[in-house]
């Protein structure tokens, strides 16, 4: 078992201002590698260990995800509470669930990786940029199988329309020379989070980079959609020094609470709204619209203004029903605290 320190965990002076170092010890700080339906894996200088699960009546946005730094209750062997994330990604549950689900906590960098083949998908590509950028992370568009398309640079072509100043790299993940490219966003200590459907390569870029040798899935040939390789979210130490964060493949990534990062990966639109003649402008038939002649020019794709349009209305729906779910939990939480109070204070009169 290899331990290590805090700084080589990826620790930042930052997070020690979550300290109240009168009555709490950084020692008993350490970084969440795994989250498991019944418990979490940390890392700290002492090594690797296992937690319990926080209470249940713990709202979502304080239990720990992968990437937390964390303060111990050494007692009851399960985290305190969380520190002061830097970075955190988050997203509406699946399915029906009206709650937030967070994905990873204090990234620096996301790789947001796509494939040269039918999986390139220009909406699902705009929704990890919004996500990336609204957590504060740094986002790389990493293209794989590049040798097996017939054109790679058409879709490097694509993706940069949409990526803003955001970096494209198109990688044979299988070449260890070709992914030395990406080594410019793996510094020591840093953490980085792979992002992107199942079947896509990243547990391939993940082995190469931490330098394991662990067999991966490959796609299905009839409609070039991945198999599962990754199961769970979980941390793992990389040649160079940093960390990557392997996440399971997320094909439905419903938006919340990342407007600031739709506005940034949208941002040559929202530019053409303000040179509109009219500022309620609904960009349609009004005379002096500048999406309307962007769009007519060419310059400007309308099923881009289309995407635009339905994500900020799901961030919207989205925003709102989270919000009602929040004050569920809210007053579940109340009534818990409500009945263990009744019952020590039955206990003391007893």
């Amino acid at each position: 078992m290899t331990n290590y320190t805090l700084d080589e965990l990826g620790w930042r002076p930052a997070f020690l201002q979550s300290l109240d170092l009168d009555h709490e010890a950084i020692s008993d700080v350490v970084r969440i590698s795994a989250v498991h339906r019944d418990a979490y894996e940390a890392i700290g200088p002492d090594g690797e260990l296992r937690l319990h699960m926080m209470p249940i009546e713990t709202p979502v946005e304080d239990r720990p995800t992968v990437g937390d730094w964390v303060l111990m209750d050494r007692a009851l062997e399960r985290p305190a509470r969380v520190l002061d994330r830097q970075t955190l990604f988050a997203r509406k549950a699946a399915g029906h669930d009206h709650s937030v689900q967070l994905i990873a906590a204090n990234v620096d960098a996301g790789f947001i990786v796509s494939s040269c083949n039918d999986d390139f998908n220009l909406p699902r590509l705009e929704r990890y940029l919004s996500l990336v950028r609204d957590a504060g992370a740094f986002p790389v568009i990493v293209l794989t199988k590049a040798d097996l398309a017939e054109d790679a640079a058409d879709y490097v072509a694509r993706a940069r329309k949409i990526a803003g100043d955001c970096p494209v790299e198109a990688v044979n993940a299988r070449d260890p020379a070709e992914l030395e490219k990406l080594m410019v966003w793996v510094g020591k200590n840093q953490t980085l989070a792979l992002l992107g459907s199942s079947g896509v390569g990243k547990t391939t870029i993940l082995n190469a980079l931490a330098g394991k040798d662990e067999a991966v899935s490959g796609i299905r040939e009839d409609d070039a959609k991945g198999r599962h390789t990754t199961r769970g979210r979980s941390m793992h130490k990389l040649n160079a020094g940093g960390w990557a964060i392997d996440l399971p493949g997320m094909r439905e990534l419903a938006l919340a609470g990342t407007q600031e990062g739709l506005e940034t990966t949208f941002g040559d639109l929202l530019e053409l709204t303000h040179q509109c003649r009219f500022s309620d402008c609904q960009h349609d038939r009004e005379p002096g619209c500048a999406v309307r002649a962007a769009i007519e020019s060419g310059d400007l794709d309308e099923a881009r203004l289309a995407r635009y349009r339905k994500l900020e209305r799901e961030i919207e729906r989205n925003e709102a029903s989270i919000h009602e779910q929040r004050n569920k939990q809210r007053g579940f939480a109340k009534m818990v605290k409500q009945v263990q109070s009744q019952r020590w204070a039955h206990r003391k009169r007893t």
